[in-house]
């Protein structure tokens, strides 16, 4: 018997692996949330299929998501970026992960880690939704909001209330999985 996913991913054997191993499962390394806060602000105003289509490419173009070198960026690696087809070459967003990266490593002086910090926007533990059809399911939170604002004060571009939303779901701050699908509960139990 098949089992029951979210709606939004079905249909689709890319978008169900990510969702069946990755989507909602709670990061705390550093590493991987960087790697998401990267896709998630190139994500703004496409669909989330296209960049995971796209993260191979975005991988290797971004030194394996190395916050460290990606701070490190000049004009040179920059213009290289925007050159890249693999990618999404928007300025703006090319600029935002330099940007980013840089703001990253601030967070992690003052933290201790970027996990310490974003977690702690919700106590160290996932939240856990009750959403019954993933059309339901909210586009942002009022802690999503709060978190927004703190990155935007902190110098983070591309973070707004959606993407940062967004965020949190990848990286299983909140558990947005349907309620009858076969993750939600796995993920309550992690």
């Amino acid at each position: 018997m098949a089992k029951h996913r979210c709606g939004w991913c079905t249909g689709d054997p890319l978008y169900e692996t990510y969702h069946d191993t990755e989507w909602g499962v709670p990061v705390k390394d550093d590493d991987t949330l960087f790697e998401f806060l990267v896709l998630e602000t190139f994500q703004a105003g496409l669909s989330w299929i296209t960049i995971l289509r796209k993260r191979e490419n975005f991988r290797e173009a971004f030194d394996g998501f190395d916050y460290r070198k990606v701070a490190r960026y000049d004009e040179q690696k920059i213009n290289e970026l925007l050159q890249d087809p693999g990618i999404i070459r928007n300025k703006l967003k090319v600029r935002s992960a330099v940007t980013n990266a840089q703001a990253f490593i601030r967070v992690q002086e003052e933290f201790g880690s970027f996990s310490n910090y974003i977690w702690g926007f919700v106590d160290h533990a996932p939240q856990h939704n009750a959403v019954e059809h993933y059309k339901t399911a909210p586009a942002t939170s009022t802690i999503g909001d709060a978190l927004s604002k703190d990155l935007k004060k902190r110098g983070f571009k591309f973070v707004g209330p959606t993407v940062v939303y967004a965020h949190m779901q990848a990286t299983g701050m909140v558990n947005d999985h349907e309620v009858n699908c076969f993750r939600h509960s796995e993920i309550k139990a992690l």
